[in-house]
């Protein structure tokens, strides 16, 4: 196994100070590459499944869409078995690697023309994306000045929600330009390798050291919001723009629009909700947001009007922004050491919903019609302000 031990800095403030505006530079580039490659991803997915052959779709339907979601989330458990079998090597590399498959396999769509390569290929770039997800937020952690967390990290929402309206202004441009689908997800691997490079320029010596993940019964609480994050992100995901195209005949350059109205949102409105959560604390927002989520997915299984359930699609998705509360309890329940491990974990225990749930969804909507699933997402966000209001009412000091 090759190690990467980090080398001697020098502890001056002045490097010290240089060496952190390298890691946030470096960092940021590669979550805007990551960040405008799944936003094409995400854009152009439903429109790309549900829509027919004719259109350059696959044509599938609600049950089948559920499957290649649970089956493309199985890679956030794999992850895990990742992170051990790499553990030693300092997150750069980790990142280098994760996003270079992460491109390789999003821009293979460009070949896929039946429903098994879709399944295939998306467990390809999810495995990469995956390994990923958990590096930004515990880099961030390790470089954000003190008191200064969720600043940092809504700065990072910021240049994340930057990249992805880029992202979809391409993608629109093209489609009026009447570029097909597949060539796009050409261009999005492209600029997933240019982040892949970009963590090459992170500091060597920006690692956490410890175990690559660790189960505490202490978390036990952070664990189980996760899960229920993952229960709440994967019913949007799965099956609420799906609803918009299959059933609405939401159009390809619509569904871009909309996206991009949610990424101007989450612009302006990232750094002011990391500031929120480190003054009212994780538990005010959390509930808040699971008792939003209550509302919406009533709503997206009793509203009939295109254009209401086209905002309410807008609302649902500029409040992800408020998940980031997940991230600074880490800070004040578990040590330096712990963060990427305990992220990991969390991101496991999210990603172990995510395959549940988007596959009983898929039999709820064959068997009981769409309504049902997103009832049942209702009932998830019932039980996840419940578990948020658990959290301290006020807000901890980090955990050293």
């Amino acid at each position: 196994m090759f190690v990467e031990e980090p080398q001697p800095i020098d502890s001056t403030p002045s490097h010290l100070e240089a060496r952190r505006r390298q890691g946030i530079f470096f960092v940021s580039v590669a979550v805007a590459a990551v960040s405008f490659a799944i936003t094409a991803q995400i854009g152009l997915n439903d429109n790309f499944l549900a829509n027919s052959p004719a259109l350059g779709g696959l044509g599938i339907d609600g049950f089948q869409k559920g499957l290649v979601e649970a089956a493309r989330e199985t890679c956030g458990i794999t992850a895990l078995l990742i992170f051990a079998v790499l553990a030693g090597m300092v997150e750069r590399t980790i990142g280098f690697f994760a996003v270079a498959v992460f491109a390789v396999g999003l821009g293979a769509y460009f070949c896929v023309y039946h429903y098994f390569w879709v399944v295939v290929l998306s467990m390809v770039w999810s495995q990469g994306l995956h390994v990923w997800m958990p590096l930004p937020n515990s880099l961030m952690l390790s470089l954000a000045e003190p008191g200064r967390t969720g600043h940092r990290l809504g700065q990072l929402q910021a240049v994340g929600s930057i990249a992805s309206g880029a992202a979809l202004v391409v993608c629109w441009g093209m489609c009026v330009a009447h570029v097909p689908i597949r060539p796009i997800y050409i261009v999005a691997g492209l600029v997933a390798l240019v982040g892949a490079c970009a963590c090459l320029g992170i500091p060597r010596d920006i690692k956490t050291p410890g175990p690559r993940f660790v189960f505490r019964r202490k978390y036990n609480l952070y664990y189980m919001l996760c899960f229920l994050e993952g229960s709440r992100k994967q019913i949007f995901l799965a099956f609420a723009g799906f609803l918009l195209v299959k059933k609405y005949d939401t159009s390809l350059q619509d569904m871009l629009l909309l996206m991009g109205v949610v990424q101007v949102i989450n612009w302006l409105a990232a750094p002011a909700i990391g500031r929120l959560i480190d003054r009212t604390g994780e538990r005010r927002v959390l509930m808040f947001y699971s008792g939003c989520m209550v509302l919406f997915f009533i709503g997206y299984a009793c509203i009939s009007s295109r254009l209401a359930l086209w905002g309410l699609f807008i609302l649902d998705n500029a409040l992800f922004s408020l998940g980031m509360a997940l991230t600074t309890y880490v800070r004040k329940i578990a040590p330096v050491s712990e963060h990427t491990p305990t992220l990991s974990m969390g991101v496991a225990m999210n990603h172990v919903a995510a395959v549940l749930v988007p596959l009983a969804g898929a039999f709820l909507w064959k068997y009981a019609g769409f309504r049902s699933a997103f009832l049942g997402g209702a009932a998830i966000a019932v039980v996840g302000v419940g578990v948020a209001s658990k959290l301290p009412l006020h807000s901890a000091k980090p955990v050293e």
